[in-house]
């Protein structure tokens, strides 16, 4: 089965519509870098809302450890995932299990950073430029994905209720990750989207 995060979450109830829909993971914006940032109380008071067995991920890009390790304290996320350049040793400093997001924007040269975070809990592969922000709708070749890393690949970039079907066929992901894809507006989901989303990669069989 295929897992579901759902990201750039900024209100409770879309959040709550991702978790009674299937979600698997729900994922706050915490770097203010980015259209659909909360920060920490909000994410906070967002956590505070989450139903049981829901995994909150927050998402940092190149921020300042002490800002992160205030993310940390006070939303208390499941994981952090980072988006910039940070190091293996930068990402794993602060005692929560992480994710590190591969800009695959480059296309097979991205691919040698694959072996750089050995100590990741999963890697996430998004369609957008090294140095550039997640979110942005951009896809990369999904058979670039490969298949005999011994880490959890998450799928990013450009994923759509139209497409992901395709995509899961194609690059077999551990799960994926949806922002832009579920929205009417940066920060803010559509229903209907959402539904089609998770409809759609619940329907793909297993493999």
């Amino acid at each position: 089965m295929t897992r579901i995060k759902c990201c750039g979450l900024t209100r409770v109830d879309d959040m709550q519509l991702a978790a009674r829909l299937g979600a698997d993971a729900v994922g706050f914006v915490l770097t203010r870098k980015s259209k659909r940032f909360v920060d920490p109380e909000a994410a906070a008071r967002l956590r505070d809302a989450v139903p049981p067995f829901v995994s909150v991920v927050a998402l940092v890009m190149d921020d300042e450890p002490a800002y992160v390790a205030e993310v940390v304290r006070v939303l208390r996320p499941d994981m952090l995932q980072f988006h910039g350049v940070e190091t293996a040793a930068e990402c794993a400093a602060y005692g929560v299990r992480w994710l590190k997001a591969i800009a695959m924007g480059e296309g097979e040269r991205a691919l040698a950073r694959l072996h750089d975070y050995p100590g990741a809990a999963g890697l996430l592969l998004d369609g957008h430029g090294l140095g550039e922000q997640g979110g942005s709708g951009q896809r990369f070749d999904w058979s670039l994905m490969p298949q005999d890393l011994a880490q959890p690949l998450v799928l990013a970039g450009g994923l759509t209720p139209a497409n992901v079907a395709e995509a899961i066929r194609v690059a077999r992901p551990w799960a994926v990750d949806v922002s832009s894809g579920i929205e009417s507006s940066p920060g803010i989901k559509d229903r209907d989207k959402m539904e089609r989303f998770i409809s759609a990669v619940r329907a793909v069989p297993s493999v």
